[in-house]
């Protein structure tokens, strides 16, 4: 149908052109004299103009996309490069670019419009510029141009979509975060951080008697031969912890900030050299195992800058319908922005279980607490749960204090 109308279109041009020249040629024959003639010979070229001009074929345009990179952070500037190329000379009057941006990417503010109007002339190489100020977070595809062409007078104009193929990724913004393990809270008071000890088998610190439960690899046979008693390796002893986040994927105004929030706090988590997990439930569940190192948290990343807010599951129906929370013998992280109080009685029922339960409260700038959100926070604390208000912005305060508020 498409293709009919712009046919038809073309058709109707033709005819709309051939009338005017009949019309300026009838009235200079009628007329007479030098102004009629001149009308006549005057418009004549800009006829020809347009039926040569409706010959030219679009489809030899030469177009190229030159992206900086293809890996972005949130809120990074995009600065793109547009080359044209063609191999005839033919004199095009203007050309109107335009890269057709779909999704979040065409709703970003351009500094530089993505729709440029070039004046070729007989040049057969040009090229244009376009700058996104903030790139919105998540994978961007670009598909196409479409490119226009006319005559000086507007009388027959050309346009053609031109495919081409690009994709960037724009990761979460993420805040440098000095992570501190902290220490459990109970209705008792505050007990130590229970993390678990393990042995750094690479390196030996010395030498000591055997212990029942060392292991037969730990002894150290030339010390037990110069002693005449079993002797063992003593290993240099090292503290770690392993993580699970659970992040809330519900439509919510501060997602942004607790996809970012949830960035940092993974990227401190295993900076600091702790294993972590991940758990959301968008559109689908995703979760990934406890595991440490650069290529997991790449993994993670990824997985973060595709996420959005289609979960239709509050997070304490979440945590209620899978399985891998009450598998877990680690410490949890939930970052979500809506405080309520079955989210409260299900982290307190897994903490008491777990004994390890924390949960970022994300809030906008200067955003305070509702007086429902305080009831709800000290009765959180109450039941041994730590609630921690982060605000947009400020996340390195997030562990700048043990207790929570």
């Amino acid at each position: 149908m498409k293709r009919m109308w712009t046919l038809i279109k073309k058709v109707w041009k033709f005819i709309l052109l051939f009338l005017l020249i009949l019309l300026t040629f009838s009235y200079a024959m009628f007329q007479g004299g030098f102004v009629s003639w001149f009308l006549f010979y005057s418009f004549l070229p800009f006829a020809i103009y347009c039926v040569a001009l409706s010959f030219y074929p679009l489809g030899e345009l030469e177009i190229t996309r030159i992206l900086p990179k293809k890996d972005y952070d949130a809120g990074e500037p995009l600065t793109v490069t547009v080359n044209i190329k063609r191999s005839k000379a033919f004199p095009l009057f203007y050309l109107l670019m335009e890269e057709q941006l779909d999704g979040a990417l065409g709703l970003a503010q351009q500094q530089k419009s993505a729709k440029a109007l070039l004046f070729p002339g007989f040049k057969k190489e040009l090229s244009y510029e376009y700058m996104i100020q903030e790139l919105p977070r998540g994978e961007h595809f670009f598909h196409s141009f479409t490119v226009r062409i006319g005559d000086p007078l507007g009388l027959f104009e050309k346009e053609k979509r031109i495919p081409l193929e690009g994709k960037i990724m724009v990761y979460p913004a993420y805040t440098e975060l000095l992570y501190r393990p902290f220490e459990n809270q109970y209705d008792q008071g505050l007990t130590a951080s229970r993390e678990r000890v393990q042995r750094d088998t690479s390196m030996a610190v010395g030498v000591r008697e055997y212990r029942p439960g060392d292991r037969f690899s730990w002894v150290n046979w030339k010390a037990t031969a110069k002693r005449n008693e079993l002797m063992t390796k003593e290993f240099e002893q090292r503290q770690s912890h392993d993580v699970f986040v659970v992040m809330d994927c519900i439509p919510d105004q501060h997602f942004e900030a607790i996809v970012s929030f949830t960035a940092s706090l993974l990227r401190a988590l295993l900076k600091r050299g702790a294993q972590t997990g991940l758990l959301t439930h968008s559109k689908e569940r995703a979760s990934f195992p406890i595991r440490g190192g650069q290529q997991h948290l790449q993994k993670l990343f990824y997985h973060l800058a595709k996420i959005e807010a289609k979960s239709t599951a509050s997070l304490d129906k979440v945590m209620e319908a899978d399985g891998v929370l009450v598998q877990q013998t680690v410490s949890f992280m939930l970052v979500t922005a809506q405080l309520t109080k079955p989210l409260i009685e299900k982290v307190s029922f897994l903490g008491h279980k777990k004994g390890r339960m924390t949960l970022f409260l994300i809030k906008g700038q200067k955003e305070l607490p509702t007086d429902e959100e305080r009831s709800l926070m000290a009765m959180a604390n109450a039941r041994g749960t730590r609630v921690l208000m982060v605000h947009e912005g400020d996340f390195a305060a997030a562990f700048s204090e043990v207790t929570g508020w």
